[in-house]
């Protein structure tokens, strides 16, 4: 089995905060990210997928076609955006990582026909990242 990775960049910016929470409990769990005007990040997003190599071309993969996948599906509607606002598949999500990470997977998953969708790995910054592989 073979694994290839594609990384893109994009920068968007977000609020962490809980409607359910009261203004106190927001800003005892979130600090500095319940910041009332939000707060941006420099994303770094790693897509890899899994499999066997094509004899025929000896690709898993063509770099291209992930790159054009993640792009349509995923940069478009993140890069330079809010995510509280300006995303509407995110509408009614708190824009955690956490979140953020496990909502790019649903949106590859089935976009990915040749090899298998192995992990999405989201860094926020240089020191910390996320990572889901469907389990």
């Amino acid at each position: 089995m073979i694994y290839v990775t594609r990384r893109e960049l994009f920068s968007a910016a977000h609020r962490l905060f809980n409607p359910n929470f009261s203004d106190a409990e927001n800003e005892k769990i979130y600090d500095k990210c319940n910041n009332e005007f939000g707060h941006g990040h420099n994303y770094v997003l790693e897509v890899t997928v899994c499999g066997e190599i094509n004899p025929a071309t000896g690709y898993l993969i063509d770099l291209k076609k992930l790159k054009k996948i993640i792009r349509e599906n995923v940069i478009v509607f993140l890069d330079h955006k809010h995510l509280n606002y300006e995303v509407p598949f995110l509408k009614g999500i708190i824009p955690t990582s956490e979140n953020l990470t496990l909502v790019i997977w649903n949106l590859l998953v089935k976009k990915i026909d040749e090899g298998k969708l192995f992990s999405v790995k989201l860094y926020e910054t240089e020191n910390n990242y996320f990572e889901y592989r469907g389990e």
